[in-house]
């Protein structure tokens, strides 16, 4: 069976650290059949993108990685001339790459706003245009879009990030549409609290009050959203302009 290339920007830490470890340990079980090679990217944090690299390749699972801010068209596309150079084609996309800015929406500067839009939305537009015409080729493929319940609700202080994972699900649906005649799935996981670092500015108190407000009683687990993400790479055909929430019955 040829192996899958398994594409996962943000992979340094958090949700999308979570997601390569969660391909890299189906790929490296004796009980599946389903074999990956990994690229994992990240923004800026080399050390601990290698770091990844490192744990995913003691699983005995072939990885690559490559530093660099890929809501920038030219850098997005020197990564992809990267995979296609060490691996071949894209099978699955997994972006995630992304940032938070948390404060009122009057005091937000336009360079804030361009920049999470840039990250948020430009990198996921960057990302597909590379990795679409090796799944049209193909005729298959999955992109998985790292969403958020506040792409579905909104939130106060939150405005653009908001807005930026409101576009995400919007551009998830449309590009299922557009795809799925190409045997293409495109599907998003919007994620309620998780505890990651885009969290840890809450206080002891904060996180209390919140476990109130979740059902579940805690914030979500990186790993969980791992697990979510491997199992819509594997999910029937049929399956596709979906978004997932994942949040413990909060929103």
């Amino acid at each position: 069976m040829m192996k899958q290339t398994v594409v996962i920007t943000g992979a340094s830490r958090g949700i999308g650290r979570a997601v390569a470890l969660a391909f890299a340990e189906k790929s490296a079980s004796k009980n599946d059949h389903e074999e990956y090679n990994i690229f994992v990217n990240c923004a800026k944090n080399s050390e601990l993108l290698e770091n990844v690299k490192k744990q995913i390749r003691d699983l005995g699972v072939c990885c690559e990685s490559f530093t660099g801010d890929i809501s920038d068209y030219n850098t997005a596309m020197e990564m992809f001339d990267e995979v296609h150079r060490h691996f071949g084609n894209v099978d699955i996309l997994v972006n995630n790459a992304g940032i938070s800015i948390i404060g009122l929406f009057q005091d937000m500067t336009r360079d804030e706003w361009d920049r999470i839009m840039n990250v948020n939305v430009g990198s996921v537009y960057n990302c597909c245009h590379f990795a679409i015409p090796d799944m049209i080729n193909a005729k298959s493929g999955r992109i998985i879009n790292i969403s958020s319940v506040w792409g579905n609700a909104g939130a106060s202080c939150e405005a653009a990030y908001s807005a930026t994972k409101g576009a995400v699900n919007s551009l998830t649906k449309a590009l299922a549409k557009e795809l799925a005649p190409s045997g293409i799935c495109v599907n998003a996981i919007a994620c309620g609290a998780i505890d990651t670092d885009m969290n840890s500015f809450l206080s002891d108190e904060d996180k209390l009050s919140l476990f109130e407000e979740i059902p579940a009683g805690r914030m979500g687990r990186p790993d969980e959203a791992g697990k979510l993400a491997v199992m819509l790479a594997d999910a029937p055909s049929y399956l596709t302009g979906q978004i997932i929430t994942l949040d413990g019955a909060w929103i």
